[in-house]
């Protein structure tokens, strides 16, 4: 164990973040954190490295081990240029080359009688720089760079011309060449484009030490982790496997405790109407019963119905009017800018009912696309063609029409006054605005929140064509799958930029893909991309012949199964009958036998039959014998009402 984590505990005044949170993570284990905003899991590394202090419990480190951090939208201060920044972080073996190349120049004028020993610590140096790499030191800051999206054209760059985006990168490239024996990473996979991301995940794959990511990068969390640890409700439970065994894993845990639950509750009213009927009895051995199951019932430890954020927040999009089939149709479109070429010659159509992702490398074009089809740029050459009805609604992060001195609520009532109070917090809490956030100004709030808000606004919108531009950005993995919901569900078009791969898997009907100045066509989602794109260098496999015979005999075993089936239906409904009948039978008998029983008693009660000792035995045996069956009956009766339970 290289990590672990015990029984951490933070409150921020009087709202509390994580509560006796504990795991460990194992060494060269690769591990995800997960969470929806604000459940705690930046302040989690935080922690871990000693910047918040918990107000309880322990973060223990194995002995001699480094750790290596990257915040979010961490960046580099330094008026050095991006190379430079990089090879610092070598500095070690920087050092070990300038002693052995000193050692070398001084190695003739050693004296006889000292060669031995220098000898001995220049091959000692040599063999250490060798432990590190130190021969391929400079191309693996140059591998580092080129596949996190630099260019040779970026290494001479200062970090005063870079973007916030490049800033960090930059700085995830100067952590990852120090090679730490425990990677903690906050979002890694902002601001790199789909190349970058796959190379990361190769390289975290084969990275010899610990990796800890929090990200909500789910296709990059299938690819590189075999734990997840989830923050939930200030709790922390940890999961084996990649990132959809753990959905898969949550789904049937919360579904096995919502099983529990409504069986815990269903025994519960069971057992009170059992209760109620031994009551109604109103015999002194029934009510004992009755007080028994009472106890029971007390000492029931109660089952707490499962919760999940977000759970019921469903969206539903609904064009105004239906576009003609034929969408969009683009022909020969070209851009550049400053004498650069983007694209030309692209062509492409979009029809009614698609999905369409527009995927490519950083720098492509895929934004200005977007942004020429809504005429915000004008094209250098080509035509765009809209079809018949086509409405469009864009979401662009850069150009945000919002109000600063609305509140959220009033943002989004206003331009829908037709909305309900509930309808307009459930649109809201969808994109992660819940509670008082509602009534939040938009002058108030972050780049990112404006975003969400705007994305909001572009659902409830009637638009028929959804044109997006990284919809996914800022928003955690709940949000992420509402969204996808309702775009599976629209029943109008979208073209999206992203490069949120699972997010594309999950949406795209069909993929554009911008690349060296063009675009190619794949008619699927993201797996099938990478399967056509690798398929086009290989030779076509030939198609597999129609099992006719398997088909019409599996038919005729779904038809047996379906016969076998209604047989089975019929014979339990009937056992249902026969003990419900059965069931009804007793209730009745133990009636009749106590009103005879309480005759019998009335009787011997009387004066003049009290003394007659023949008339008095005979009626103490009848008694007795109503009793005995009585008993048997109640026994007989709690009996059935378990199995009625449980059928």
């Amino acid at each position: 164990m290289i990590l672990s984590c015990q029984n951490i505990s933070i409150s921020f005044g009087t709202d509390e973040i994580l509560k006796n949170a504990s795991f460990h993570i194992e060494e060269y284990e690769k591990a995800a954190v997960v969470g929806i905003n604000g459940a705690g899991k930046s302040t989690l590394l935080k922690i871990i490295m000693k910047q918040l202090e918990p107000d309880s419990g322990m973060v223990s480190i194995a002995k001699d081990k480094t750790v290596g951090y990257l915040a979010q939208n961490e960046v580099m201060d330094s008026s050095r240029t991006i190379y430079e920044e990089v090879l610092s972080a070598k500095q070690p073996v920087i050092a070990m080359e300038q002693e052995i190349r000193q050692m070398e120049e001084k190695m003739q004028e050693v004296p006889q009688q000292e060669l031995g020993a220098f000898m001995e610590k220049y091959e000692r140096l040599v063999h250490q720089f060798e432990l590190a790499d130190g021969y391929t030191y400079r191309s693996e800051v140059t591998g580092v760079l080129t596949g996190l999206g630099f260019s040779e054209a970026d290494f001479d760059k200062t970090q005063a011309e870079l973007s916030g985006g490049q800033k960090t990168r930059a700085a995830l490239c100067r952590l990852l060449v120090t090679r730490p024996d425990i990677l903690l990473l906050d979002e890694p996979t902002n601001h790199l484009d789909m190349e970058s991301i796959q190379w990361l995940e190769n390289y975290l794959l084969n990275y010899k030490g610990a990796v800890l990511i929090v990200s909500h990068d789910r296709y990059f969390m299938d690819k590189i982790v075999s734990k997840v640890i989830e923050v939930f409700q200030h709790q922390v439970n940890s999961y084996s496997g990649n990132y959809t065994m753990y959905a898969q894993k949550k789904a049937q845990v919360r579904a096995a405790a919502l099983r529990a639950y409504y069986n815990q509750q269903q025994e519960i009213k069971h057992q009170e109407e059992v209760i109620a009927k031994l009551k109604s009895f109103n015999r002194e051995k029934s009510i004992k019963r009755a007080e028994s199951r009472e106890k029971m019932l007390d000492k029931l430890e109660r089952l707490e119905k499962p919760t999940e954020e977000l759970t019921d927040i469903h969206l539903r999009l609904t064009p105004c009017i239906t576009s003609g089939n034929d969408v969009m149709q683009v022909e020969g479109l070209a851009k550049a800018f400053d004498g650069k070429r983007l694209f030309s010659d692209v062509d492409f159509s979009v029809f009614r009912g698609e999905r369409v992702a527009l995927i490519g490398s950083n720098g492509t074009g895929k934004t200005t696309i977007l942004k020429i089809i809504n005429e915000m740029l004008p094209a250098d050459a080509g035509e765009i063609t809209l079809g018949t009805n086509v409405h469009i609604g864009y979401y662009d992060q850069e150009h945000q029409v919002l109000h600063a001195e609305k509140t959220l609520f009033e943002e989004i009532s206003d331009d829908y006054p037709q909305l309900t109070n509930t309808q307009i917090r459930n649109v809201l809490a969808a994109f992660l605005f819940t509670n008082d956030d509602v009534f939040k100004r938009i002058g108030d709030l972050s780049g990112g929140e404006r975003g969400r808000v705007s994305l909001a606004k572009l659902m409830l919108s009637e638009a028929n064509f959804l044109i997006l531009d990284e919809p996914t950005n800022h928003l955690d993995i709940t949000s992420k799958e509402i969204l996808e919901q309702a775009l599976v569900h629209y029943e109008g078009t979208v073209l999206f930029v992203s490069h949120d791969r699972y997010f594309i898997n999950q949406t795209a009907t069909r993929i554009l893909d911008l690349h060296d100045r063009q675009v190619l066509n794949y008619i699927g989602n993201y797996d099938y991309y990478l399967e056509k794109k690798d398929i086009q260098r290989a030779a076509q496999q030939k198609a597999a012949p129609l099992e006719t015979d398997g088909a019409a005999e599996s038919m005729q075993v779904k038809e047996t199964d379906s016969k076998e089936d209604w047989k089975q239906k019929k014979l339990q409904q009937a056992a249902q009958r026969k003990l419900e009948n059965e069931l009804l039978k007793t209730e009745s008998r133990i009636e009749q036998l106590e009103t005879e029983k309480q005759e019998l008693e009335e009787e011997m009660a009387k004066p003049q039959v009290a003394v007659i000792s023949a008339r008095v035995m005979e009626l103490h045996t009848q008694i007795q014998q109503k009793e005995e069956e009585l008993e048997g009956l109640y026994e007989k009766w709690e009996a059935l009402n378990e199995q009625a339970a449980l059928a």
